[in-house]
């Protein structure tokens, strides 16, 4: 597609070659324009002038958008967004390695591009926000180099790893950030900044073999990369010990080449927007110094490396002769001081239609019958599709088009422009899809992840100390992992300490072997476990006990899922072309846990069986975009679907997702809660009994008995822990053949048992946003200079803040002390006792960045989602629960910016036990992801308990979280006529030198994950897999890995065919439980002399093959495993036909 034609109407005018013109000889200049038409004119001065542009914004959103739309209008062109530091200057954070490395990217490209490699090829636009203007940096940065690697380069690989190390990349055991490096064997692996994938470096001795990307996800290669690897700095030194500077400092605009346009968007905004940097800076650091001198750490104090106002760099700028350039839709607000040549582009600004497509039809009518140009650009295909029909409704022509302009019709093309603009005087009027339905997304700089996902990663680790359960022999505490070598055999085993089996007497260990480790769990339950003894009877019997009692809740569960399995419900229909326009259109990468759990509900909802699922995820983790596209699927076989959420501020949030992504379709959204008036909430009433209303966002007031459905398909309940046992027992009456969707953040224990149960299927998202970046949590006594600190800093980045004060009565003092605290911020309050529509404005206009501070009760615990928010303080933290202080917590770090997150308790009262675990968790567990980990030390602090009713209390603090899981299914099997799947232990104690050597995988978090998933498989095709796997991400693996795979085939069969021991015993192998009737029996004696049959004990003794007859030793190793899987195949040919030996 491209928009040349339309970019050639725009541009063949003469105010536009006027500006053509001037780029040779005007210095400074003015172009009065709306901003909707700044991506154009951008375009249009780069394609005139011979220099790269800078493109200036007033934020780094700006900047973002206008790379999105250079792109739209020229795809040909070579653009980059230069982001500002997210830290201050003298403060001791330093920025992300992501967002150093695209710095040092553009400032290599600028001064050095080589244009032999894509990445670091010469630059047409940089785009950059002013603050990167003002911000100085060292003179030298430019050349640091990048280490290129191509297929066929030479490199010693210790080399080229040190050079990586040398210019900031962090070496780890496995790569999951941009930044990160990770080497094995021959193999480098390196995320570099800016990329959407790492990419995979493989090393035949010191050449590069091949260069591929890989998945973050799984690990596994995807497409060769054709450009090879060039990985620039993501380390910026800037200030020494003493905070000077270590060199000589520049400003950016220094690096471009003189005639140089620097082209501002919005000059009077960028204005005043670095008149905001440099005063909230100081007073950042004036804070900062106040809070040093109560204790508090030093600020970094730069006289030379601190920001430099507007007037410094535009004159630095005319200095180096680079030509200053301002757009402005205020074409009076000129300094004629300044000089400035203006051209008027005499553009209009479009008012928007709302929504309102007879306006449009109106408005297209009227520009039509005056002989105008019309081009509308629309997001999608679908929604370009839809504008076609609707116009040759109205008997308007038009047509789609990728390359035409044509008179007298209306021309569509599928493009994503933010806002559109009329050119009376060319009789031209181009309309996007935002002034038509009168909402954007954010964040469209967007691409797909790999949809298809193979095994996540997920590590079994164990640190030295921590207790674990091994299911044939209780509770032990971990110690280590080790090898052992008897003969020349090599194995690895985890070491475990059980109580001694006599008092007085040092800890029994045992020594698990890693084939077994399927075979042990970390132990989740109530404090701290007692060991149990090995070879006591005191585990069986907690066993026992548990099992026990969950044979008495397992009937009850069974009536349950009989009664949803009888129930007839509706399956809905496949996918509609309209339900995968509706999926392209959104504005974020998936993560493949989304997408499981997507695909999960959309198989339930197109069964019989009614749907009964819950989706389990951290905070910010899109499980709302799960709902939508699950109320999309039900509203288009007709079926109506409420959406039941804790509080009015989330039904408004929700109404404006809903209502933004369901804005091309012709669905009908309603909201209904305590924010409508009685006319609004009886016309939804009325729509939603006569079907008028396809979806419905409510409170409790949507189980009220006069909410009638015409034809209900589909219930959403979202933040389910919020709701009590009344009101999901009204559900239930409304759900005997409904398809029910539950949402939950924190899996705290009291909905635990969505999972114990069995009865309700689970998709857990456990995979972060693309981008997303742990939050800072700092948790410390109340400290007023510490606060006013941290909301000047996210005023610095335009962002804002949630003030949390829990008590309605002291919130207002508390807004003006903190007024009083930073006089230059916006402050609102909310809290539940307001008036509804009060409470609704105030949210709406923090929404909308109106304030910028919110102080608010825990209103804003519940899904309350604000991008621009990154900062929080919570006030008494000490009073708040784990569970309500990672919600609260949720609230911000959902944009790609760094999020803070302050807790404070009050210095002069004591922090009862509680209060305190609780703060150190929080503290503790600030990675992506840690809902988890924040229920399960809920579990711990407050002790399982009742979670099945009250005769389960205790059970699970002695068996442990993951094993009564497992009790709870086995049981459930029985009950309902199946036999239980209880995989028990395999033992294989062979002479095998079965291992991961040490310098094939170093790390020991990795090597425990391969053995535990070997432990783990359930047929070859796993197998297999992993071999792969192992092959792809580590190299070719030795004769000892082989084995160990080998050892996981042999596992497989021998689970097949009910042999749970093969163990070598001198020059007998020993195969236990078998039974084998006769004709087996001599067939055996036939084939394998000298077999011993102990029908007693269900064992056999076969002879171990020798290498030779005379003083032979028994054969080892893959010699060995071939012999006995050979064995197995030749007894039991009857039940393993169609597998292959």
């Amino acid at each position: 597609m491209s928009l040349n034609k339309v970019f050639q109407e725009i541009t063949k005018v003469e105010p536009w070659l006027k500006i053509a013109q001037a780029i040779k000889s005007e210095s400074t200049y003015k172009i009065a324009s709306p901003n909707s038409l700044f991506p154009v004119i951008t375009n249009h001065i780069s394609n005139n002038s011979d220099e790269v542009l800078l493109a200036v914004t007033s934020n780094s959103r700006e900047a973002e958008d206008l790379v999105q739309a250079l792109k739209f209008w020229n795809k040909d062109l070579s653009v980059a967004h230069f982001p500002a530091w997210e830290t201050l200057p003298h403060e001791k954070i330093a920025p992300t390695s992501d967002i150093v490395g695209k710095r040092l990217a553009i400032i290599r490209r600028l001064v050095h591009p080589d244009n032999k490699l894509k990445d670091s090829s010469k630059l047409d636009v940089v785009v950059a926000p002013i603050r990167s203007l003002m911000q100085p940096l060292l003179a030298s940065l430019a050349e640091i180099e990048p280490l290129a690697l191509q297929v066929g380069h030479s490199i010693d690989l210790t080399k080229a790893v040190t050079k990586l190390v040398e210019i900031g990349y962090e070496r780890v055991e496995m790569v999951e950030r941009r930044g990160h490096i990770a080497v094995r064997g021959g193999i480098l692996d390196v995320f570099v900044p800016g990329h959407e994938h790492p990419l995979r470096v493989e090393f035949f001795g010191d050449d590069v073999e091949e260069i591929r990307y890989f998945s973050v996800a799984d690990q596994r290669s995807l497409e060769i990369a054709p450009h090879g690897l060039w990985a620039p700095a993501c380390y910026e030194p800037f200030l020494n010990e003493q905070f000077e500077p270590i060199g000589e400092l520049q400003l950016f605009t220094d690096l471009f080449p003189i005639n140089t346009v620097v082209l501002l968007s919005d000059a009077e905004k960028i204005k005043t927007r670095a008149a905001e940097v440099l005063k909230t800076s100081e007073e950042f650091l004036n804070a900062a110094w106040s809070s040093a001198s109560q204790g508090g750490s030093i600020p970094q104090e730069i006289a030379m490396g601190g920001f430099k106002d507007l007037e410094t760099v535009q004159k630095n700028a005319l200095q180096k002769d680079l030509k200053w350039w301002q757009v402005s839709p205020f074409i009076g607000h000129i300094d004629d001081e300044q000089n400035f040549d203006v051209v008027d582009l005499k553009a209009r600004v479009l008012e928007g239609f709302r929504g309102d497509f007879s306006a449009v039809i109106t408005e297209l009518r009227n520009k039509l019958s005056l002989k105008w140009k019309i081009v509308i650009f629309s997001a999608g295909a679908g929604s370009a599709q839809r504008y076609l029909e609707a116009l040759a409704d109205a008997d308007i022509a038009a047509k789609i088009t990728d390359n035409e302009l044509a008179n007298n019709l209306v021309n569509i093309y599928v493009a994503d422009i933010s806002h559109g603009f009329s050119l009376p005087e060319q009789q031209l009027l181009v309309i996007s899809d935002t002034d038509i339905v009168g909402m954007r997304s954010s964040m469209k700089d967007v691409s797909k992840l790999p949809t298809k996902r193979k095994n996540s990663i997920d590590v079994l680790t164990l640190a030295p100390g921590d207790y674990i359960v091994h299911e044939q022999h209780g509770v032990g505490k971990y110690v280590e992992m080790t090898s052992r070598t008897v003969g020349n055999a090599t194995r690895e085993y985890l070491v475990i300490e059980y109580a001694a089996s006599k008092r007085g007497q040092p800890a029994d260990r045992l020594f698990v072997p890693t084939d077994q480790l399927d075979q042990i769990t970390k132990f989740i339950g109530g404090e701290i476990p007692s060991l149990n003894r090995l070879g006591g009877i005191d585990w069986e019997k907690t066993k026992g006990r548990a099992r026990k009692a969950v044979k008495q809740i397992a009937a009850e569960l069974i009536r349950l899922y009989a009664a949803r399995q009888a129930s007839k419900g509706f399956a809905f229909s496949p996918d509609t072309p309209w339900q995968r326009e509706l999926e392209d259109a959104f504005a974020y990468i998936e993560t493949p846990d989304q997408l499981a759990g997507i695909n999960d509900v959309k198989k339930d909802m197109e069964k019989s069986v009614p749907m009964d699922r819950v989706i389990a995820g951290d905070v910010g983790y899109g499980k709302t975009e799960i709902a939508v596209r699950a109320a999309f699927k039900a509203t288009q076989d007709g079926k109506q679907v409420a959406i039941l959420v804790p509080t009015t501020l989330l039904v408004q949030q929700h109404f404006a997702t809903f209502s933004e992504r369901f804005s091309p379709f012709p669905i009908n959204v309603k909201p209904l809660s305590r924010f409508q008036s009685s006319k609004e909430i009886n016309e939804t009433l009325a729509g939603i009994a006569e079907g008028l209303v396809d979806v419905v966002i409510g409170t409790h007031r949507l189980l009220t008995s006069d909410v009638r459905f015409k034809d209900l398909g589909l219930v959403v309940i979202d933040e389910e822990q919020r709701f009590g046992v009344e009101h999901k027992e009204h559900l239930k009456a409304l759900k005997t053949n409904v398809d029910f969707l539950t949402m939950s953040a924190t899996p705290i224990p009291r909905t635990l048992e969505m999972s114990l149960t069995g009865i309700r299927e689970m998709s857990v998202i456990q995979t972060p946003p693309e981008d997303r970046l742990p939050i800072l949590t700092f948790v410390g006594a109340f400290d007023k200079r510490q606060i006013a600190a941290a909301i000047r800093r996210e005023l610095l980045r335009e962002g804002q803040v949630f003030y949390v004060h829990n008590r309605v009565s002291s919130i207002d003092r508390i807004t003006k002390e903190l007024q009083e605290l930073v006089p230059e911020a916006k402050f609102a309050i909310a809290h539940g006792q307001m008036n509804e529509h009060e409470l609704e404005q105030v949210i709406l206009d923090f929404w909308a960045q109106k304030f910028d501070v919110l102080v608010s009760t825990t209103i804003v615990e519940s899904g309350l989602d604000i991008p621009n928010a990154n900062t929080l303080i919570v006030d008494r933290a000490d009073m708040f629960g784990l569970s309500q202080l990672h919600q609260i917590r949720g609230r911000v770090g959902r944009a790609r910016e760094r999020a803070y997150a302050y807790f404070f308790y009050p210095e002069e009262k004591p922090l009862t036990e509680n209060a305190y675990d609780r703060l150190a968790t929080i503290a503790q567990h600030t990675d992506l992801g840690s809902g988890m980990a924040v229920a399960l030390k809920d579990l711990e602090i407050r002790g399982a308990g009742n979670i099945l009713g009250g005769e389960q209390s205790g059970h699970i603090a002695e068996v442990g979280f993951d094993l009564y899981v497992r009790l709870v299914g086995e049981a459930l099997a029985v009950a309902k006529g199946e036999s239980p799947k209880v995989d028990s232990e395999i033992k294989i104690e062979l002479s095998l030198d079965a291992h991961i050597p040490h310098d094939y995988i170093k790390e020991e978090r990795l090597r425990m994950q391969i053995y535990r998933r070997l432990a783990e498989v359930k047929d070859e095709l796993e197998v297999t897999s992993i071999a792969e796997e192992l092959l792809d991400r580590f190299g070719k693996f030795g004769a000892p890995v082989e084995i160990l795979l080998a050892i996981a085939k042999l596992r497989v069969l021998a689970r097949k065919i009910g042999v749970s021991e093969i163990v070598q015993q001198g020059k007998v192998i020993k195969f236990a439980p078998l039974e084998l009737p006769d004709s087996r029996i001599l067939r055996l004696n036939r084939l394998y002399p000298g077999t011993q049959i102990r029908a007693t004990v269900r064992t056999i003794q076969v002879p171990a093959p020798l290498t030779s007859l005379v003083n032979g030793q028994v054969l080892k190793n893959q010699e060995l495993l071939t012999w006995i899987t050979k064995l197995l195949h030749e007894v039991f040919e009857d039940e393993l036909k169609g597998s292959t030996p």
